[in-house]
């Protein structure tokens, strides 16, 4: 059984919605999942799974949260490249371009990102199953 991580930071609620929907996708194609906050996950636990999934709303100037969510992600990028991983988030305004680099940028460094879901404001049921969509694509990389 695969053991999957979905590693989060919401501020709305939105990306945290978005987490429990590709937890119970993963859980339903057979993964042993586990939840985190971006707070809670160390690159000591990053050393514990071989899938992670990483949810980030866009902030700002469509950037990751740059206080949390960045320094976590950082301080376990060099734990990802033996990993399979996939990413999520939400919006409020842009197109998606913070996914897009975020995407682009750990790609170029040797990781293997098996899929990315975003979704404007709170996930729609068209969001839900999108995200547990991925949440499965994951669990079966």
């Amino acid at each position: 059984m695969a053991k999957l991580a979905v590693v989060y930071w919401s501020g709305t609620g939105n990306t945290e919605a978005m987490a429990n929907f590709v937890a119970d996708g993963a859980r339903d194609a057979g993964a042993d999942v586990s939840l985190y906050t971006s707070a809670e996950f160390t690159p000591e636990l990053a050393d514990e799974f071989e899938l992670i999934a990483f949810g980030c709303p866009s902030m700002g100037a469509e950037v990751l949260e740059e206080s949390e969510f960045e320094p976590m992600f950082n301080s376990v990028k060099e734990k990802l490249s033996s990993k399979k991983v996939a990413l999520f988030g939400s919006y409020g305004w842009g197109d998606g371009e913070w996914m897009r680099n975020w995407d682009s940028e750990i790609q170029g460094d040797g990781v293997t990102v098996v899929g990315t879901v975003i979704c404007n404001e709170a996930p729609d049921d068209e969001a839900a199953d999108n995200c547990k969509d991925l949440g499965k694509q994951l669990a079966n990389a």
